[in-house]
């Protein structure tokens, strides 16, 4: 029995001690979604991102960010109609904390109805569903804003 004290108080410290290095680096989950063409409103989810980005980075905190593109908001992650397209393809490179999802429903409601296929940025992952995963990356603890 003493031999079990002595371990769970070492155990105690160990757990003390690592706490404050724990704690300086808390990790942030934003998703911002994007479901309009808008360009002012594609560029506003693009300077959300960067904002929080830079202030989290400031405090030395870690965030990982989501943007979700569907509906029409699809268009800014296609380099074929992209109102953002170089501001966007800048923001890939110089951002790894951000990543880009586009919604496959919407891709392939917009290739049925062209008739030909939709070509996405290569530095976004193509996703089922957008909203699915927007409520997926929600019960993982991402807040979930749509500028």
């Amino acid at each position: 029995m003493f031999h079990l004290g002595k371990l769970m108080a070492v155990l105690f410290a160990v757990a003390m001690l690592a706490m404050p290095a724990m704690a300086t680096a808390a990790e942030h989950k934003l998703v911002l979604q994007i479901s309009d063409s808008d360009p002012q409103k594609m560029n506003t989810v693009l300077n959300v991102a960067a904002n929080v980005s830079r202030l989290y980075s400031e405090r030395g905190d870690m965030v990982d960010i989501k943007v979700v593109a569907f509906n029409a908001g699809l268009h800014m992650l296609r380099p074929d109609t992209s109102p953002v397209s170089e501001r966007i393809k800048n923001f890939a490179a110089s951002m790894p904390n951000v990543e880009f999802q586009a919604c496959n429903n919407t891709r392939e409601a917009m290739a049925k109805k062209s008739g030909k296929d939709v070509p996405i940025f290569e530095f976004a992952e193509v996703v089922p569903a957008g909203v699915v995963s927007i409520i997926e990356l929600d019960e993982q603890g991402y807040t979930i804003v749509r500028p």
